[in-house]
Order: C-alpha cells, then sequence, then structure tokens
C-alpha cells in the first residue's frame, strides 16, 4: 500500500514520517535533474539576478570563494550575497534564496536540510601558552570567552555559550561571527567557532575537541513563488551541489 507522504494544515503541505524518511532521496534526485537541465550548454538562457541571504561565515567562507564558478557558467547570471548574521524575509523579497540555521515555520516555503556541521571551543596558541591549562570542561569557566550578543541573537541556534557550559559569561561579544574570530586570534579569549572557519588558521587550536563540540545544520529556504524561476533554480542547485561535493561541514580538525 501507498504510504502518504504529506498532509494538510491551515499553513499548507507538511512531510509525514514517510515524507521526511523519502525526502533525502527526493532532494538529491531534484538536484541532479536541475544541474543536468541547466547546465550552460543545454540552457545558455539562464540570466538575471538572484540574491542570496546567509549567515555571515557560510557566506563568506564558503560561498564567497566558490560563486564565480557559477557565474563562469552562466554569463548572464549576477549574484548578490548577503553575507549578514540576520534573518531574511522571503515573503517581503528580501532575498530569492535564504539560507539559515532553522527549518521554516510557515508555508509558501521550499526547504531542504543542505547539512550538518561541526562546532569546537578554539583559542589562539598564544592565549593557551600563557593561561592555565584547560583540562576539563569545568575549566571554561576560569578563561575568557568571546561570543555573540546574547540579546541580540536572530536565532536561539546561536547561543553556542549555554550549551557548552551554564558558568560561561563572554566578556568580549558581537554580533558577527568574523570579529569574533579575529579577537580569538589575537589572543582575546576561547571562542565556539565552525571547523569548516577555523581550520583555515593554523594559529587557531581546538580546546577540548572530544568533550565540548557542538553541531547545527544549514537549510535552504525558497519561495514557492520563485522555485519556478531558472536562474532561481540554478543557483539553489549550484550551492546545494557545493555543499554535497566538500566535506568540510563534519570532518574534524586538522
Amino acid at each position: 500500500m501507498a504510504a502518504k507522504v504529506f498532509y494538510r494544515s491551515n499553513l499548507g503541505y507538511k512531510l509525514t514520517l514517510s515524507g521526511e524518511r523519502l525526502l533525502p532521496v527526493a532532494e538529491a534526485m531534484e538536484t541532479s535533474y536541475i544541474a543536468a537541465a541547466t547546465m550552460e550548454n543545454e540552457n545558455p538562457a539562464i540570466s538575471g539576478t538572484v540574491r542570496i541571504g546567509t549567515p555571515d561565515g557560510f557566506g563568506t567562507f564558503f560561498l564567497a570563494p566558490r560563486v564565480q564558478l557559477l557565474t563562469a557558467q552562466h554569463p548572464g547570471l549576477e549574484i548578490e550575497l548577503l553575507a549578514t548574521a540576520r534573518l531574511f524575509s522571503l515573503s517581503k523579497r528580501e532575498a530569492d534564496i535564504v539560507i539559515s540555521l532553522t527549518s521554516p515555520d510557515h508555508g509558501r516555503v521550499v526547504s531542504r536540510r543542505l547539512t550538518d556541521y561541526r562546532l569546537l571551543v578554539y583559542a589562539a596558541r598564544s592565549y593557551l601558552e600563557s593561561h592555565e591549562p584547560i583540562r576539563r570542561v569545568a575549566d571554561f569557566s576560569r578563561h575568557e570567552f568571546i561570543g555573540y550578543i546574547e540579546d541580540m541573537l536572530f536565532t536561539p541556534e546561536l547561543n553556542y555559550l549555554s550549551a557548552i557550559g551554564e558558568t560561561i559569561n563572554p566578556r568580549i561579544r558581537s554580533t558577527n561571527l568574523i570579529t569574533q574570530m579575529n579577537a580569538t586570534l589575537a589572543g582575546s579569549g576561547l571562542c565556539v567557532l565552525p571547523v569548516f572557519i577555523a581550520r583555515a588558521y593554523p594559529d587557531l587550536v581546538p580546546v577540548l575537541p572530544e568533550k565540548a563540540s557542538l553541531q547545527r545544520s544549514f537549510f535552504m529556504h525558497i519561495h514557492e513563488d520563485n522555485r519556478k524561476s531558472a536562474h532561481v533554480r540554478a543557483t539553489a542547485a549550484f550551492i546545494a551541489g557545493a555543499v554535497t561535493e566538500t566535506s568540510l561541514f563534519l570532518e574534524l580538525p586538522m
């Protein structure tokens, strides 16, 4: 008997448990189809502007170095990359594609989980050499931390420090992940950073990686009205394919 994969609510259609199990297979099929259908030699007419709203870390360290591959494939395509720590509204047309840390809680948005990613506590070598050793999670309370401004968090998934230890209170705070990383590199204290970013900086050392590790997820959202737009579909397929092809997000630190 065929399984029911959707149920209908006042917000639209949502996946059943069977639908959730089938989703990764369907997403892989869709990505492959869109990528094939939008290859330059088959569809050279893809053009227009696609605005991508993304967290600062993902946009700056993952998408920005790769986006030239997309524009080279489609010379008529222009990309606007909004890499900043805030929420973007698809319904208000603030972006055509949104990368976020949460799945949507409303209808008329087509979404998919891009990937999980790993975060660890990091410190500069200079900081570790000049401060008392850290042998257990409880030792974090005796060290300086760098983190987000709690009452300005745009999503609770960024509340890293409370997940590491309840007694951690950062003395340096910023709404921007890159600012936090640069303060950490300067030896200002410890900071929770994504491994896919920190691995590019040899002076950043993971602290207690076997005891203080977090995992979060990136999701990609497109408003239902834009799903059939060729330039949006091609861009979404490129992002999904680039994420699928890399092991950066869940690999262990070097």
